[in-house]
């Protein structure tokens, strides 16, 4: 569906998730991809990114850019969350139409699930239930970005998706304990005890949460990976069925980087969702799984933390 020579305008390229989608779309030989940076187009701009695109007319656009973060970020920013991933995904929605853009892939997240879903995470669920409190305002964001691709799809006869990915991690990730997710979080304060050889860790809530985690650059394969395919599914969970308790993450990266701390819990900080694993019967339905184990790609991704200290 894609070759090798059309255009292809990845917006957010230089955030995680976008990063890796650029290194492996020039790993794989595609030699028309189109960034910009914020500075030279304000993606909150409606009529600027509609100029932008009728300009470079590309044949599909990846939107990885976002306002992301934790927990703490989330909760105490709803405003700025919601407005600012509306205002990026509609923009590039609505321009890539007004464009003349016929595929379009949006990274969507896998909080626009209801709270107290059943496990694992099927797509149908979408939109059953109440959200989870914490980043309900990011999930509402993500969640009017998946019905605009799904319904302009069905309106326009386009070939716009969104992929739904776990827990991320990976290269470019946000080490800043006040904006970053759980598992980046983790590994800056598991590795600042050790080189301060102090005793204890910290988590937040009880520990007994669930996550499954992703590997960015598996993601990254699997964007490209749907990128080239037609899909009947406007939607489709990215997993990699990489599941432990927040504490059982805690306790496997003081193993990698052989340290013992006491762990102590913050019950006055939130939990989040009880548990939260994707159902992945549809992406494996296509063909596709992720390839990276959680020991390799931590050692990668622990490489690329020790660069950013």
């Amino acid at each position: 569906m894609i070759a090798k020579n059309d255009k292809i305008f990845l917006a957010g390229h230089n955030g995680m998730a976008g990063s890796a989608i650029l290194k492996k779309l020039k790993l794989r030989g595609y030699k028309k991809i189109i960034t910009v940076s914020k500075s030279k187009l304000n993606l909150l701009d409606q009529k600027k990114v509609e100029i932008f695109l009728k300009k470079k007319k590309p044949k599909i656009v990846i939107i990885a850019a976002a306002r992301v973060g934790g927990i703490l970020a989330n909760n105490n920013n709803k405003a700025n969350f919601l407005y600012e991933n509306l205002m990026i995904q509609t923009n590039l929605i609505h321009s890539s139409f007004l464009a003349g853009v016929k595929n379009l892939i949006f990274l969507g997240s896998s909080c626009i699930y209801p709270k107290n879903v059943k496990q694992p995470i099927k797509e149908k669920s979408f939109m059953t239930g109440k959200l989870e409190e914490t980043n309900d305002a990011y999930a509402l964001a993500k969640i009017t970005g998946v019905k605009m691709c799904k319904d302009y799809s069905k309106q326009y006869n386009l070939n716009y998706k969104t992929l739904m990915p776990a827990n991320m991690f990976g290269a470019n990730d946000n080490y800043n304990l006040k904006s970053s997710h759980f598992f980046p979080a983790l590994i800056k304060k598991i590795h600042l005890a050790k080189i301060n050889r102090k005793k204890k860790l910290t988590i937040w809530g009880n520990g007994k949460a669930k996550r499954e985690l992703l590997f960015v650059d598996d993601f990254a394969d699997a964007c490209i990976f749907f990128m080239k395919k037609k899909t009947k599914e406007s939607f489709i969970n990215i997993g990699s069925g990489i599941e432990k308790s927040i504490t059982g993450f805690a306790k496997f990266i003081m193993k990698k980087l052989k340290v013992k701390l006491k762990i102590n819990y913050d019950i006055s900080k939130p939990n989040g969702m009880k548990r939260k694993i994707l159902d992945l019967s549809i992406s494996r339905k296509y063909g596709w799984v992720s390839k990276t184990s959680l020991d390799k790609s931590f050692d990668l991704v622990y490489q690329d933390f020790v660069k950013y200290l």
